[in-house]
């Protein structure tokens, strides 16, 4: 079992910067950083495996980015020129032991520990 706090969300205007952090529980896990924005299918927004490649939607590569401390128990994501559209509910999960492929990491089917949740809201 892996316990996962996200913190850091927030609300600022187009433009601005953010930055979330994800606390867990154990070090020897995969994580990745997913969004819900009302009325939409949660999705994955970043992710990084074990070798620290990481894989990005489409939508804010470029914008995020993501990383972790050196203990990799702590997952970051770093958000600049947020838009109104990057409104939502982000989430931290995890999956254990080691994953190569950060890519495949941003389905939501390969994550069984999720956090609770911190509210992003970017307005215009």
């Amino acid at each position: 079992q892996v316990q996962l706090v996200e913190s850091g969300g927030g609300s600022v205007q187009a433009g601005g910067s953010l930055r979330l952090s994800c606390a867990a529980s154990r070090r020897d896990i995969c994580m990745a950083w997913f969004r819900q924005a009302p009325g939409k299918e949660r999705e994955g927004v970043a992710a990084i495996d074990s070798d620290g490649y990481t894989s990005y939607a489409d939508s804010v590569k470029g914008r995020f980015t993501t990383s972790q401390n050196n203990n990799k128990n702590i997952l970051f994501l770093d958000m600049n020129s947020l838009k109104p559209d990057d409104t939502a509910m982000y989430y931290c999960a995890a999956t254990g032991g080691r994953c190569y492929g950060a890519r495949g990491l941003l389905s939501r089917r390969q994550h069984p520990w999720w956090g609770q949740g911190t509210q992003v809201t970017v307005s215009s």
